[in-house]
């Protein structure tokens, strides 16, 4: 039997939130932010959650792999799921290579004597190899991987409260001295929205759930009680982790700003910190990486079905035409590490980062208009509700456009705004033409009845 079962889509959507971001991005939000990064991640941690329950109503109602590209064009029209479809799919194909070629950077370390361009050939073509399997494989692998982070957070967690606590052996407790030595905004507010503008975007990715729970047996339920199951628990993993962080080492340790984690464990002394985090890093690199390469054939399979990409790429099982396809790319990026090894993960990374917060809005925009065509036609089909709805929607939608304001007011995350911008303006003109040339297509059939 395939699908997924309720434990591959729990795990999924913790994976999906929990990825290298958290074990390395968070390094440089603390450096700017100081002990106030814990509030900078509060807001990004809010607003993520709120875009998760809202895509939660939408495909507890709706199921479909297409997830929020089927909602836009059900809310919004076909321009709206194309877009986001396509939008999305670009992005992630470019993620790919992005997750490909971080780990080779840490395999590289491990084994010199071998290229970085060659570890990345290997990573994609074992996890294309995996994501061609039945989906319940997939969902088996991926569980097993998700796993390592959660108990990697966990261990370090524990560790973390009996230092602060005073129980770890050999440990003084610092006290709250880290969190008031420098002032708990050191860099004032700008640190506090340098520190938000960094971390934001290491919620990217909580958005495959949903399109994993279209391949469970019962959707509706399953996406329910994954997204109710995961909020509790990345808060308490993100938050709780962060402020171990911040608790027992100073904010502008030199240490901290490359890998926050491996730093305090090797502050507390314990033996081989820096392999051990490296490993797990290396091992949510993998994670991300397979669970992105299921994102993107799902999505363009998906549009296939609805005729916005071509009729080769549909599938009734395992869209393996489409997983080929996505991968083309990440191919790509092993001749990009092989003739730009140093500089490929930042210039790809700046070309895929912003694309999130679009996705974002028009995720938003569809939940206001589909809740309210909901309630009129179809209120049974409401088994999963947003929060305080429609007030904290338009909270969500107020809290991406300040981060978007904000980006533009940072020279470093502007570049990376104009990028996202650029893309979604050729995006939008091939919506443009492809709506058009269906119409024209439509009317000729019709005439031709």
């Amino acid at each position: 039997m395939s699908g997924f079962r309720q434990r591959h889509l729990t795990m999924i959507a913790l994976g999906g939130a929990i990825g290298s971001g958290l074990f390395v991005g968070t390094g440089a939000g603390i450096a700017a932010a100081g002990p106030g990064i814990l509030i900078s991640f509060a807001a990004a941690a809010a607003l993520a959650l709120l875009v998760l329950r809202m895509l939660g109503e939408m495909a507890a109602a709706y199921p479909s792999t297409g997830s929020f590209s089927f909602h836009a064009e059900k809310a919004l029209g076909r321009w709206a799921g194309f877009t986001v479809g396509w939008l999305y799919w670009l992005a992630l194909v470019v993620v790919l290579a992005v997750e490909a070629s971080a780990a080779a950077k840490i395999a590289t370390g491990w084994l010199p004597a071998v290229p970085q361009w060659a570890w990345v050939l290997l990573f994609m073509a074992t996890f294309t190899t995996i994501n061609l399997f039945d989906t319940r494989k997939f969902g088996e692998f991926e569980f097993w991987f998700a796993w390592i982070k959660v108990a990697a957070i966990i261990a370090f967690l524990t560790i973390g409260v009996l230092a602060i606590t005073g129980l770890l052996p050999a440990t003084d407790s610092p006290g709250l001295t880290n969190l008031t030595a420098h002032g708990f905004f050191p860099n004032g507010w700008s640190g506090a929205v340098a520190g938000l503008l960094i971390v934001v975007f290491a919620f990217g990715g909580i958005e495959v759930v949903t399109i994993a729970a279209a391949e469970t047996p019962n959707p509706a339920a399953a996406v329910a009680k994954a997204i109710k199951d995961s909020v509790l628990r990345v808060v308490i993993f993100y938050l709780g982790s962060l402020t171990v962080v911040v608790i027992l080492l100073p904010y502008n340790d030199s240490t901290v700003s490359s890998s926050p984690y491996t730093a305090v464990l090797s502050h507390l002394g314990i033996p081989a910190a820096a392999p051990i985090m490296s490993a797990v890093i290396f091992t949510a690199l993998l994670s991300a990486l397979n669970a992105t390469l299921y994102g993107a054939s799902r999505m363009l399979s998906n549009l296939a079905d609805r005729n916005d990409a071509p009729k080769s790429l549909r599938t009734n099982g395992v869209p393996r035409r489409a997983v080929l396809f996505s991968t083309t790319f990440g191919f790509l990026s092993v001749l990009l590490n092989a003739l730009y090894p140093d500089t490929i993960f930042l210039v790809l990374i700046s070309a895929a980062g912003s694309t999130v917060l679009i996705v974002w809005t028009l995720i938003t925009l569809s939940q206001l208009r589909l809740r309210k065509h909901l309630e009129q036609t179809t209120p049974h089909l409401l088994t999963f509700r947003m929060w305080a709805h429609p007030y904290l929607s338009y909270l969500a939608l107020a809290g991406i456009a300040t981060i978007v304001i904000l980006m533009a007011t940072d020279p470093i995350a502007r570049l990376q705004l104009l990028c996202a911008a650029g893309v979604t303006t050729f995006v939008l003109i091939c919506a443009a033409i492809h709506t058009r040339w269906l119409n024209k297509a439509n009317a000729l059939a019709l005439s031709d009845s």
